[in-house]
């Protein structure tokens, strides 16, 4: 019996105040739509600077004199070293074939002999590609007896981390201010949907209805409302970034690349508010006491 009347009061105050139900799910919509957005592209641009890092590689320049031995050697070496993900040789002959590859010329024809020296391309695991730790791995590599010199792309990653950090730390602020405005946005939103039931409220409390009692149904209706809410937001915006991933270049459609389970994200979160805004409104009613 009381399971049923949770369930029905859950769901009448879509009927009894439909512009208060209105105007919550209208809230938790746009709330969402903000944050949603945001977020994508926050994730899409922290994904953008990701494939930079990982297309960062160190190349280690070889003494001419070396044997086969002592290149092997020292290739595992520097596969030991902490940091490293992967390493390959490259011979004079295949850097000569690079460099064609990149110029169209033939170092051959250019200087008569190849004065490319054999190297070792470097490539660092996740959680290394950055300025600080590859300057250690190329001190490490330098230090190694028959390696002349080492170079990477040393300005990209220094710039990458600056840049990192600034778009981290206004996304963190940016990200922070939405979702707390967007929860009090819902709780007096919804605190107004549940003022329209201020007599229910204060006749169960006076008939000794305990507080879970009073609160489940207002629960309920907080949920509801979120899910329609999160559901509209979802459909939003996988109709404006679909149009966006068409409409926009190749190199920037990759800010607006929507993963399936984002939508799922989008609804719970909407679910989420729906029942802060809820708990937060009911709460305050019952603690404060109507008598009006």
């Amino acid at each position: 019996m009381q399971f049923r009347y949770i369930i029905k009061e859950g769901f009448s105050g879509f009927k009894r105040a439909k512009l208060s139900m209105f105007a919550a799910i209208f809230t938790i919509c746009v709330s969402l739509l903000l944050l949603s957005s945001f977020a994508i592209l926050f994730i899409n641009a922290n994904s953008v600077v990701n494939s930079l890092r990982e297309k960062v590689e160190m190349e280690a320049f070889l003494d001419e004199q070396l044997s086969a031995d002592n290149v092997t050697e020292i290739k595992g070496m520097v596969e030991m070293l902490e940091g490293v993900r992967e390493v390959h040789y490259v011979s004079k002959e295949e850097a000569a074939k690079i460099f064609q590859q990149e110029f169209g010329e033939d170092i051959y024809k250019v200087l008569n002999f190849n004065p490319l020296p054999a190297s070792l391309k470097i490539f660092l695991g996740e959680g290394y590609r950055n300025a600080r730790h590859a300057e250690k791995i190329v001190e490490q590599v330098k230090s190694i007896k028959g390696v002349n010199d080492v170079i990477y792309r040393k300005q990209l990653l220094e710039m990458l981390d600056e840049r990192a950090m600034i778009f981290l730390w206004i996304t963190l602020g940016i990200g922070v201010f939405i979702t707390i405005s967007s929860i009090i946005l819902v709780a007096n939103t919804i605190r107004l949907a549940i003022y329209a039931k201020r007599k229910i409220i204060q006749t169960m409390k006076l008939i000794g209805a305990t507080r879970g009692f009073i609160r489940l149904p207002f629960l309920l209706e907080g949920f509801l409302q979120g899910l329609i809410g999160g559901l509209i937001a979802a459909a939003v915006i996988f109709v404006v970034f679909t149009y966006l991933e068409k409409w926009l270049t190749v190199s920037l459609s990759q800010f607006a690349n929507v993963e399936t389970y984002y939508y799922g994200i989008i609804i719970g979160t909407g679910c989420l508010l729906g029942l802060l805004g809820s708990m937060i409104s009911v709460r305050r009613f019952i603690s404060e006491g109507i008598n009006n």
